[in-house]
């Protein structure tokens, strides 16, 4: 069984950077020519050409290739977010069936070393402003080349635990895994799923904003019936026990 929870927007302080050549350090956006120049950073997006020819996100996979001493003080992506239902997957799972969807980065491993980044789906701080939000917010029209951790070969179930900004990039990268997946959603307009390898499961809580903490830590605490025996059928109700 493979879970798949999206990213968060709330990171750990000491999360490392990806640097250029000169030692500038690199803060990675949706949109970096929305942003104001930084006097600390340069912004990039994820498929820029860095340094030599290649593109960023060539560059961190490279770096996840070889890490050696861990230099720039990379973060694995399950380390990398403050809220505690990350570790919890890890320890309950382990790093091979854990899995974030990243706003920046697409479907990484829990234990793929990520840089800092600002990319996000969701709704930007009201406090910030206009072109902040625009550099920082992943919509449509801009193209990012997303990676996708689990094998296309894969037969193992997957789980998946995000808010409904997410399901449109959940959808596209495992569209061709063969394999049954279960999608817990809490918002009405989330229930239809593209095509009948997804199976849809609604979650019901009075919580509004970050439900699917909830709901994996539901499957982490064991009340939640029939997901270890998720196998490519229908789970009919979803209950806490």
């Amino acid at each position: 069984m493979n879970i798949v929870i999206q990213c968060a927007g709330s990171k750990k302080e000491s999360v490392g950077m990806m640097k250029r050549s000169d030692g500038h350090p690199v803060m990675f956006v949706a949109d970096p020519k929305a942003m104001q120049p930084s006097g600390y950073y340069m912004y990039a997006h994820p498929d820029n050409l860095a340094d030599g020819g290649k593109t960023w996100r060539e560059v961190v996979e490279e770096y996840n290739k070889n890490p050696g001493t861990n230099c720039l003080d990379l973060l694995r992506a399950w380390d990398l977010y403050k809220n505690p239902v990350y570790s919890r997957l890890v320890e309950k799972f382990g790093c091979s069936q854990v899995f974030i969807l990243s706003a920046g980065w697409g479907l990484v491993r829990a234990d793929f070393l990520l840089p800092n980044y600002n990319i996000t789906f969701s709704s930007p701080n009201s406090k910030l402003s206009a072109s902040y939000k625009k550099g920082i917010r992943r919509n449509k029209t801009v193209h990012f080349n997303d990676f996708c951790c689990i094998p296309k070969d894969s037969s193992e179930p997957i789980l998946f635990f995000g808010g409904v900004k997410y399901l449109p990039l959940f959808y596209e990268l495992t569209r061709d895994i063969d394999c049954h997946k279960t999608v817990f959603y809490k918002s009405e307009n989330s229930s239809l799923a593209p095509d009948n390898s997804f199976n849809m499961i609604k979650y019901d809580t009075p919580r509004k904003t970050n439900w699917h903490y909830d709901c994996a830590n539901a499957l982490i605490d064991g009340k939640i019936r029939g997901l270890y025996t998720c196998v490519p059928r229908a789970i009919d109700r979803l209950v806490d026990w």
